[in-house]
């Protein structure tokens, strides 16, 4: 983590917290292209729903730890113990619906895998492997869904993952920098 520069201007949603501030400058709306990493953030997307981001960022680390470093074959591979072992885990939210749609989902994750080459590859050709750049001048011009999130969710739940509805999607094209929505006066809004 870079030290923290008070006079960037950034999107006012990441505050002060210096967690907060540093996954704004250093990770959100970055375009992801490694598999892991973006099966990492699909996942905790999945676990952010209906919670604030910064309990799952506080969480990340107990996530890694309980999810084998989201390596998706061993997710795929986990069984209905683990889920017992992890609703007593105060590292992750305890939620035995989010747990098992952990281990559903890295099993359609690598499935989608074999079909495509790579998850990377099937994202990414929804945008002609092009980030999208939108120009909001606040966040509230930010839409919490688009036809592009409605369409992946749609393939995605159709594919057989969960806890992977438009909003959940919009959040997740974000963090991967799929969709770079940094306001225009945030100092990332024109970098990648």
């Amino acid at each position: 983590m870079t030290p923290l520069d008070d006079t960037l201007p950034r999107c006012p949603w990441c505050g002060t917290d210096p967690l907060y501030v540093a996954y704004h400058d250093e990770e959100w709306g970055r375009p992801v292209h490694d598999d892991k990493k973006l099966f990492e953030m699909l996942i905790l997307e999945g676990a952010q729903a209906g919670l604030s981001w910064i309990t799952i960022l506080r969480k990340r680390e107990g996530y890694r730890r309980a999810f084998h470093d989201f390596d998706p074959h061993r997710v795929a591979a986990m069984t209905e113990d683990d889920v017992e072992r992890l609703m007593l885990d105060s590292g992750i939210v305890r939620n035995r619906l989010k747990i098992r749609s952990a281990m559903r989902n890295a099993r359609v994750f690598l499935r989608m895998q074999e079909l495509h080459g790579s998850f990377d590859r099937w994202l990414w050709a929804h945008t002609d492997g092009k980030p999208v750049r939108n120009h909001w001048t606040s966040m509230a011009d930010c839409p919490a869904s688009t036809p592009l999130s409605d369409t992946i969710s749609k393939s995605l739940k159709k594919a057989g993952m969960n806890f992977v509805g438009t909003t959940v999607i919009y959040a997740f094209l974000q963090a991967a920098g799929v969709v770079n929505d940094h306001i225009s006066s945030c100092h990332r809004a024109l970098e990648d």
